[in-house]
């Protein structure tokens, strides 16, 4: 199964570095081209994948075909390349925005017979821990949608939800690890105010998040519990927790998170 990236930034490799690891597919029986050399050069290097040379070689050689270029150049890429898809390949998009309709009438498809992929991943995926929320063009069989998800599930969890969700997966997952550094940047600050060194608070504060997410995910107790579990009556949290609130910490969140989601379905 030869699997092609257009684009090989940050989120290609680290979805190459996963698919590998896993045993997925072969280094060699995966493609890559980029925009610039280097970027072409150091994914070869790294990988052992076959760089080509343009767009368009890839796209006559994939059967799953992954466009990981920025949403700006998708009609650009895909005009280059939508006559040399193989007949039986499947298209993977990463860009926000661009629904499975859009996809659709830029590959030229009026017939709906092309089979298209849309998913967000986010950056985790570069440590194994990516979180891809996935949707599927109606054509597509129960194998072919299983085949998409073991590759995408190769670098973190991949999880189908119906595509009118597929912006709010943006808010939540594609776009939050900002959210979560900006946490960690900010506790971190607090702890060297307080004397601790810089180096030593980033531990302490990036531990203290990544152990409370897998809290989260292991027991299946609801934020609130897990919370409260914390906050002893009259203690340290409990007042830690007051301050967030007075500050308005849950909804500048939830602010940001729909700002979010708004941007992605304008783009």
């Amino acid at each position: 199964m030869k699997t092609g990236f257009i684009g090989l930034g940050n989120m290609a490799t680290a979805m190459i570095s996963g698919i590998i690891k896993e045993g997925i597919v072969e280094p060699e029986e995966i493609l890559g081209s980029s925009r610039t050399k280097e970027s072409l050069k150091k994914a070869v290097d790294a990988f052992g994948i076959r760089g080509l040379e343009n767009n368009t070689r890839v796209a006559e050689e994939a059967d799953i075909l992954i466009l990981a270029v920025k949403p700006q150049m998708y009609e650009k890429v895909i005009k280059e390349i939508r006559q040399s898809l193989k007949d039986s390949g499947i298209i993977v998009s990463i860009a926000p925005g661009k629904t499975i309709e859009w996809l659709k009438k830029a590959l030229g498809d009026e017939k709906s017979e092309r089979k298209i992929v849309r998913c967000m991943p986010n950056t985790p995926a570069m440590v194994g821990e990516g979180c891809t929320g996935v949707s599927f063009s109606e054509n597509m069989t129960e194998d072919e949608r299983k085949l998409v998800l073991k590759v995408l599930g190769s670098f973190g969890k991949a999880m189908e939800v119906p595509e009118s969700l597929m912006d709010v997966v943006v808010g939540v997952s594609g776009s939050s690890p900002a959210y979560v550094f900006l946490f960690i940047e900010a506790m971190a600050d607090a702890a060297v105010a307080d004397g601790m060194p810089r180096k030593q608070a980033y531990e302490f504060a990036a531990q203290a998040v990544y152990g409370s997410a897998k809290m989260v995910l292991e027991t299946g107790m609801h934020p609130g519990q897990l919370k409260d579990m914390v906050c002893s009556p009259g203690g340290t949290t409990i007042e830690a927790v007051r301050v967030l609130e007075e500050k308005g910490l849950r909804s500048g969140i939830i602010e940001a998170q729909r700002a979010c989601v708004k941007k992605s379905k304008e783009m």
